[in-house]
């Protein structure tokens, strides 16, 4: 049976959503050395815009949600995928999710944070049409971090 993905709408509280970030954090945690794996404002139910979880054959693979910055701008959070389904095109699948959602909005940007310690992450998002840009925000004066954006 060949797999198939499909990428669904969800709340910030599913239960598959949860267990993706959870496991992305975890991941996080082992990269970077670090208790908090979240340099800025923690993303959470209250200030999401929205979140996707990618399923492959009906079992949770990835994720990716989405938290306004301005009527203009979004920011990319919590963009993973399982480490077993890694180079199966989820990632630019949840990625272009994400673009359209922001282009359903108006934004005409969006930006995201990644660090040092994920240069598959970094190579993903280059790949995908993102560019450097200075630290915003949080990030700012972190020494691991690098944000990227795209122009919509």
């Amino acid at each position: 049976m060949a797999n198939t993905f499909d990428i669904r709408p969800v709340s910030w509280d599913d239960a598959d959503a949860a267990a993706l970030r959870a496991e992305q954090e975890a991941e996080i945690r082992e990269r970077y050395g670090v208790d908090d794996p979240e340099p800025g404002v923690h993303p959470s139910a209250a200030d999401m815009t929205s979140f996707y979880v990618a399923y492959v054959n009906g079992e949770p693979a990835a994720c990716g949600g989405l938290r306004a910055i301005d009527s203009e701008h979004g920011e990319i959070k919590r963009m993973y995928v399982a480490p077993a389904r890694r180079g199966s095109g989820l990632a630019p699948a949840i990625l272009e999710t994400l673009e359209a959602d922001g282009r359903s909005r108006g934004w005409t940007r969006i930006v995201l944070e990644t660090g040092t310690s994920q240069p598959d992450a970094v190579r993903l998002y280059e790949r995908e049409g993102y560019h450097p840009i200075p630290l915003f925000g949080d990030y700012i004066g972190e020494e691991t971090s690098l944000c990227f954006e795209k122009v919509l």
